[in-house]
Order: structure tokens, then C-alpha cells, then sequence
């Protein structure tokens, strides 16, 4: 396939065509609050972080997203527990201080799912190194969402993330990616993004019933979702691997 790859600082008019791409996640993954209070902010204040790649019709195929934050400011220096959210909490408060950043966090690859099959997500990723080292970082950290993980929502992440084949690389075809593109994995991150709501957002996401007490296991899930009917919520905190790509 054919690509042509941008970044929106230079195509801006391309960002509501970027942000409108359809895509397959489950719809609970976009009711994070962190993430809707974030999120298209990189587009807007951000652009030159956000590259999307058009094919030979001029369709939008794939985008990806990262973020410049301050790693090692004096209060931080490690990755963080809270991975997803709080990389994009730290990278806004950076931007708002006027901190100087000293790593990229990818945020996101997503590709059309009519466009699935092709490498783009690895296309995308390299892109996404290549635009963090022409700015001057040496490193690409990611909060992996492992791609294949809610097939066994009760395995622990930590054993997941470690697990390999008998070629050495992960079992996970994310994490294999990003391993092949020059990736370790460095930890797990195991409250990386907080999906919570009432019963009726939880039956409205999903179509399930939300009416047990227990963990209910979500397509699209990587672990079970915590239901409480007596408190009329339920809750899901989602577990990522961190990667560090040295440039």
C-alpha cells in the first residue's frame, strides 16, 4: 500500500478528517475522563505530534498520536503506575509550566479497520520515532495497550507481558511490534487507564446486563470489569506495558 505520512503542523486542515477516522475500539475505552479531557487536545496544541497517513485515494488510513513530557523532572523519573492517563496529565502540565520535555510518550496508533492487515500499525510506530528523534528526543516510551490480551482477561498482566515465544519475542503481536522496532519492555503499568460509571453506562457501552455483584468479563476488555450493583456502578481499571524505545 501506498502512503503518504504527515504531520498535522503541516497539513493542518487535514485534523478533523484525522479525529473523525473510524476506528475499532470498544466503545467503554473512549469513556475514560482523563483521556476525553486530553485526548484532541494533542491535535490542537500539540500537531506536530500527530501524524496520520493517506492512501493512494487521499483516504486517511492510520494516525498516531504522542505527547513530549518531562520524565525526569525532580518529582518523577520513573514511569508511571497510572501509565496512559497520567503521561498525559504530566505532558499537559509540562506544557502549561513551560517545562522543557525530555521524552515522546506515544499516546496512540489506530488504523481503519478497513485498512487492518497491511503493517500499518508498524508503519505508523516508525514514523512515530522517526518525528520524536528529528525533535531532538533519544527516547519513545509507550503505555501498550497488548493487543490480544482480553482473549485471557484472568491471566495477571505480569505474566503476560513477559511471555514469549520459542524466537524470543513476546507472545502479544503489539508488544511483538514494538520489540521488533527496537522496544523492551520495562514495566507494567497496572492502573494505565479508569473506566468508571453507573449500571446504565455500563449496559449502554457493552449491551450486558451489569445487574451481578462480581467481575464481568467485556469483549475488548484486557481484564474483567468490577460490578457493584448495591453502589450502581461498576468499574474497570485497565493494565498497560510500558516500552522504552531508545532513538
Amino acid at each position: 500500500m501506498e502512503l503518504r505520512i504527515a504531520s498535522l503542523t503541516e497539513r493542518p486542515e487535514m485534523r478533523e478528517r484525522v479525529l473523525g477516522m473510524a476506528n475499532s475500539w470498544p466503545e467503554f475505552v473512549t469513556e475514560d475522563l482523563v483521556g476525553n479531557a486530553h485526548y484532541a487536545r494533542i491535535s490542537a496544541e500539540l500537531p506536530e505530534y500527530v501524524l496520520f497517513a493517506e492512501d493512494e485515494r487521499g483516504e486517511i488510513v492510520a494516525h498516531a498520536h504522542s505527547v513530549p513530557f518531562a520524565l525526569h523532572a525532580e518529582d518523577r523519573g520513573e514511569l508511571p503506575a497510572r501509565g496512559w492517563d497520567e503521561v498525559l496529565v504530566w505532558a499537559f502540565s509540562d506544557l502549561r509550566r513551560g517545562v522543557r520535555p525530555d521524552t515522546v510518550s506515544a499516546i496512540s496508533v489506530v488504523v481503519d479497520p478497513r485498512a487492518q492487515g497491511h503493517g500499518l500499525s508498524a508503519r505508523m510506530l516508525s514514523a512515530m520515532r522517526d518525528n520524536a528523534r528529528a525533535h531532538g528526543f533519544s527516547e519513545v516510551v509507550a503505555p501498550v495497550r497488548p493487543s490480544a490480551k482480553h482473549l485471557e482477561p484472568h491471566t495477571p498482566i505480569e505474566e503476560y507481558a513477559h511471555r514469549v515465544r520459542p524466537d524470543g519475542l513476546p507472545h502479544d503481536p503489539w508488544l511483538r511490534v514494538h520489540v521488533r522496532a527496537g522496544a523492551a519492555v520495562h514495566a507494567v503499568a497496572p492502573a494505565s487507564m479508569t473506566v468508571s460509571g453507573s449500571l446504565a453506562q455500563w449496559r449502554r457501552w457493552t449491551g450486558l446486563p451489569f445487574d451481578t455483584r462480581g467481575d464481568v468479563e467485556v469483549p475488548g476488555a484486557l481484564v474483567p470489569v468490577r460490578c457493584e450493583p448495591e453502589r450502581g456502578c461498576a468499574v474497570y481499571v485497565e493494565p498497560n506495558v510500558w516500552m522504552r524505545h531508545a532513538l
